[in-house]
This record gives C-alpha cells, sequence and structure tokens, in this order.
C-alpha cells in the first residue's frame, strides 16, 4: 500500500532496515520506525494545528506504544489520547501529559483512581454508569474532571468491537443526570469515526458522524446556556495536515492524529507530495518456496486491514505480489506470486497497520537523512525493550 511511498520518500529507511535484516540486528517481522521522520511530521502537525487554533491529542497504538516515539511526539504535541488503560500507562511511564483517555476503550472502574490522579484534560465516557464511576472516583481524589460524551454513531458507521455511546435523542437526559454528579463537567463531545478517506482519491471528507457529533454539542451548549464553541468537539479519524483546515472549517477543537504520525493515511498511499513523509517498513524474510514456486515470509505482523499490494525484494530488486490470506487464519507464513527470491532474502513491505494488535519486533532509527543510520532500540508491540539473548 505504501511501498512506492516509502521508496520515494524515504529510501534511506528500506536501506538501512535491509542492512539491519541482513546483518542479522533484528528478526523477520520486524516494524523499523524512523524516529526522526515520526518527529518531524510532528513537528509538522503541531505547527499546523496552532496556526489553526486546534489542539491535538496524538496516539501511539498503531506503532506499538513505544517510548522513543512517544518522547519524540510530545516534544510538539504533549498531551495524548490513550485508547484504554495499558496505553495510558505507558504514555505516563514515558513522561506524556494524558489528554483524552477512554477514546476508543473505556476506563475500567476499578483503574479510575489511578488513572484519575494524572490529570487528564478529558476522560470520553460512553453512557451514565460511566460517568458515575468516574464521578465517585475523582471525588475521592478531591477532584472535578472534565468529560467528554461519546455519541452514539450514525448506523453501519462505526467498526464492529467500538460499538456503544449516547444517543443524540437521550442527550439532554443525560446531560440533566450528569449535572448532578459532583465528579464531573462535562465539557463536550466526542465520536468515532469523524472523518474518513474517500475511496478514490484518499481525501479526507466529513463522516456523518462529524454533523451528530456538531448537533450534540450545540444542544449541550444551548442545555447550558453557552456558546457552543466553548465547548470541546474531539474529531478523531484520518486526522493529518490535509484534513486540519477541514476540522477547523467544521468547527472542531481537536483531532487526534496517529497514522499521520508515520505517513501513512490513505491519503499518503495514492499521493507521495503530503508533508508527513513515510516513517516505518516491515521487514520479514522468505522462509520457503513452496513446490510451484511461491515464496512463504515469515508472518506476525500482517494486519488484516493493510491493503497490502506487493514485497520488495531488495537482492534481486524484484517486486513481488502478495497473495491476499483470510483474515480468519493466524499468519504464520504470507505468500507471494513466484519471481527472483529464494530462502533467507530480506523482504521489505509498506502497509497500513496497528502494531498493538502483533506479535512484532519494533526497532527504531535514526540518523538517515544524516547517512549515519543508527538502531536506537528494539521494542516488543507493547513498548516493552527487547533484552539481547
Amino acid at each position: 500500500m505504501f511501498l512506492d511511498t516509502v521508496l520515494a520518500r524515504n529510501p534511506r529507511l528500506v536501506a538501512f532496515a535491509t542492512e539491519l535484516h541482513e546483518a542479522g540486528a533484528i528478526p523477520p517481522d520486524s516494524y523499523v520506525l524512523d524516529l526522526d521522520a515520526v518527529e518531524s511530521n510532528a513537528a509538522l502537525l503541531a505547527a499546523e494545528a496552532g496556526r489553526l487554533g486546534l489542539r491535538l491529542w496524538p496516539v501511539v497504538k498503531q506503532v506499538g506504544r513505544n517510548p522513543e516515539l512517544i518522547r519524540a511526539v510530545a516534544r510538539h504535541l504533549p498531551a495524548f489520547a490513550a485508547i484504554d488503560a495499558p496505553e495510558a500507562r505507558t504514555l505516563c511511564a514515558a513522561g506524556a501529559r494524558a489528554g483524552n483517555l477512554g477514546h476508543l476503550v473505556q476506563i475500567p472502574f476499578r483503574a479510575l483512581p489511578e488513572l484519575l490522579a494524572w490529570r487528564p484534560e478529558a476522560v470520553t465516557v460512553y453512557d451514565l454508569a460511566n460517568a458515575r464511576a468516574v464521578s465517585d472516583a475523582a471525588r475521592r481524589l478531591g477532584l472535578v474532571q472534565d468529560i467528554l460524551v461519546r455519541v452514539e454513531g450514525v448506523p453501519g458507521s462505526v467498526h464492529p468491537g467500538q460499538e456503544g455511546g449516547v444517543p443524540v435523542a437521550s442527550l439532554d437526559a443525560f446531560a440533566a443526570a450528569a449535572a448532578r454528579l459532583p465528579g464531573v463537567r462535562v465539557a463536550g463531545v466526542t465520536a468515532f469515526p469523524c472523518l474518513a478517506c474517500a475511496p478514490d482519491t484518499g481525501r479526507p471528507l466529513p463522516a456523518p458522524n462529524l454533523q451528530l457529533a456538531c448537533e450534540a454539542r450545540e444542544l449541550l451548549a444551548s442545555r447550558a446556556g453557552v456558546a457552543a464553541a466553548r465547548l470541546t468537539l474531539s474529531a478523531p479519524g484520518v486526522t493529518s495536515m490535509a484534513s486540519l483546515p477541514l476540522l477547523a472549517r467544521l468547527g472542531a477543537t481537536h483531532g487526534e492524529p496517529g497514522h499521520a504520525l508515520t505517513g501513512t493515511t490513505p491519503l499518503h498511499a495514492v499521493d507521495p507530495r503530503q508533508p508527513e513523509r513515510p516513517a516505518y517498513v516491515y521487514v520479514s524474510e522468505v522462509a520457503h518456496l513452496l513446490a510451484d514456486g511461491r515464496p512463504a515470509l515469515f508472518g506476525g505482523g500482517f494486519y488484516p486491514r493493510a491493503s497490502i499490494r506487493s514485497a520488495l525484494i531488495p537482492r534481486t530488486g524484484a517486486r513481488l505480489a502478495v497473495r491476499a490470506a483470510p483474515a480468519a487464519n493466524i499468519d504464520y507464513y504470507r505468500l507471494l506470486e513466484p519471481g527472483d527470491a529464494r530462502p533467507g532474502d530480506t523482504a521489505v513491505l509498506a502497509f497500513r497497520t496497528q502494531v498493538f494488535t502483533t506479535r512484532s519486533t519494533v526497532a527504531v532509527v535514526s540518523g538517515l537523512d544524516g547517512g549515519a543510520g543508527k538502531l536506537t532500540g528494539r521494542y516488543d508491540p507493547w513498548g516493552r525493550p527487547v533484552v539481547e539473548p
């Protein structure tokens, strides 16, 4: 999906990732992350958001919740959105601030005292029970916690496994009940996804949930007797340099960039001229050849929604098509179409991923632009250092 873009915009990353694998410094099933490119992308996003009057809560699940990358991004975007409690702990341990917690996964009740003690800017809640639990935990800590109401998405717009939220029709009753909770203040709304990419061009467009979130904020503002602009509207979904002007124009106050940090939104796959540079590749190895000549790559990191198209075999320069594989199967291997490859060959791919769902190694590199590439660390998919055997 991104191989052409990374070869055009960050060829040193491909070359150095190949060197590392051929030298045995990284194993097959490794994501190689360009630390400098990630930080440069974060700086671009921070500057553009500042120009437009937006705030950004970056997300790091897709790159393995990696502490080196968290610290690099935090130098420009210091407050993060944590997808779940384990990610919040990783962010805190790396020195980042808590921005929006509970964004996609609600905070478990028993984890609330720990996470609220970090004074997050906002906690997203999906229903009154979670708002009440946040209020109770905040009161015990002597706090009043700002909460964002997750608005239930338009039918058919929410990814399976991400269901939940307050229906707009029930929002007034929710707000009335939440107003009686002494430990929370309803500070705004959020929904997901609020933007989506056009299938043909990759261009970010408003999704139906954004209009729903705007209506919900207007309703809350009217009920509270304040201007809607005083309430937070976090509008996550393909937050990038290309979408920030759209978010500002449509009234959002916050975005939550994820794949923009690595230059891997769907738009980057079709337009290599986007400002963010591609910042990772996936490295595997030909394990064996089938009798009909198809090479089998070691797996472990092939995300089902990756839209993988081809693999580069650096030894020969061959670009071999990647065969489709059903998501229901474990990716012990991934097959290529027959071509100039043999067992032991390095294979380099670039596709959309969510590293925290894999069993991959994350290798962080720096210094590529100066011609002195360096492997700065190896980590598991949850950001824990891999200890040398």
